[in-house]
């Protein structure tokens, strides 16, 4: 009786792992799966919200006090962004929503991503202060919004003017002036835009976008196939970017080896329901949990990243990065073509 339980737990180990990754690891080539260190180090914890265990906090008068009355500032990578009055950038996170205001940033989440407090808030040149407003959070304090989005800091900004978390998991975003993500060339006017519900949170709510462009994203196929000239038949996100894979992280089992500074320049692709993906295989997609809770999409297991040097739908310009860095084809194995 024993034995035929042992028999049956090892067939079911075997079925899991033919499920994951295996076409890529059965050729016993240098990319088999392996694990990548202990849960810490590969999908758990502080780090994945961007703290990491070295992470050094601001000052606690400024994480826990008051915003003060809110500035403008210039900056040449981002365009207008927002700072408290002590010049500490503010932030946005793409998994609250905005309409009705709401936080999704709770436990580790907020040691790392401090929320500001809407007590003695206001506004200053070139921010629209019908934009200002206030969302209870779980723990009954009242948290800052503006144009409808929770406000916070970041625990690693120590310095005024620091911008260390924009990018962070591919969800958090320096706050532009209007409450959308601060970008190169945005302006600080608080026009049409402004409001939440017209179009600045129509690719981040549902049914909030009125505006044709966010209607269009809404509809664009989740995953795409692009017939690449050097390439061939790579995968592609909803905006036409390339879609890659880390050799550093790991399929089966699932964990990310990509946490931290490598945010940065590699942003996960968001997951997606497999039910309206065409011309892959359903099989083959999938959902990873990141450490800072948000869903990452997978492809055979393996998580799937953009590439920030990629400008354009169809550059490949992340294609072998480090060696590492890899497009994936529409069977859901890795190219290892250069072109």
């Amino acid at each position: 009786m024993r034995r035929g339980v042992f028999a049956g737990s090892a067939v079911a180990v075997l079925m899991l792992t033919a499920a994951c990754g295996s076409g890529d690891n059965s050729a016993g080539k240098g990319d088999s799966v392996q694990p990548v260190g202990d849960s810490k180090q590969a999908g758990s914890g502080y780090d994945g919200y961007g703290g990491g265990s070295g992470a050094v906090p601001a000052a606690d008068a400024v994480k826990n006090g008051p915003a003060g009355e809110l500035k403008v500032k210039a900056t040449t990578e981002l365009g207008a962004t927002v700072t408290d009055s002590a010049g500490f950038t503010l932030y946005r996170f793409d998994k609250d929503t905005p309409k009705p205001p709401k936080s999704n940033c709770e436990g580790d989440c907020a040691t790392a991503w401090p929320a500001v407090s809407a007590d003695d808030a206001s506004a200053g040149e070139g921010i629209d202060k019908s934009l200002l407003g206030s969302v209870e959070r779980a723990d009954g304090t009242k948290q800052l919004t503006l144009a409808g989005w929770p406000v916070y800091r970041y625990a690693k900004d120590t310095k005024a003017g620091d911008t260390l978390g924009e990018g962070v998991g591919g969800t958090w975003h320096v706050l532009a002036p209007d409450g959308k993500p601060a970008k190169a060339g945005g302006g600080a006017g608080s026009g049409s835009g402004a409001d939440p519900s017209a179009g600045g949170g129509a690719d981040e709510a549902a049914g909030a976008g009125e505006a044709g462009g966010g209607q269009e994203k809404a509809q664009a196929d989740p995953v795409g196939v692009n017939r690449n000239t050097k390439l061939g038949a790579i995968l592609t996100d909803a905006e036409g970017r390339t879609m890659y894979r880390f050799d550093k992280d790991s399929a089966w089992p699932m964990k990310t080896n990509c946490l931290g500074a490598c945010l940065n320049t590699w942003k996960p692709v968001k997951a997606v329901d497999k039910e309206l993906v065409k011309g892959i295989p359903a099989e083959l997609v999938g959902t990873f949990k990141r450490p800072d809770g948000t869903e990452q999409l997978t492809i055979d297991c393996w998580p799937m990243y953009t590439f920030a040097g990629d400008k354009e739908a169809g550059d490949i310009n992340g294609q072998g990065k480090q060696g590492t860095w890899f497009a994936v084809s529409d069977k859901g194995k890795k190219v290892t073509a250069t072109g």
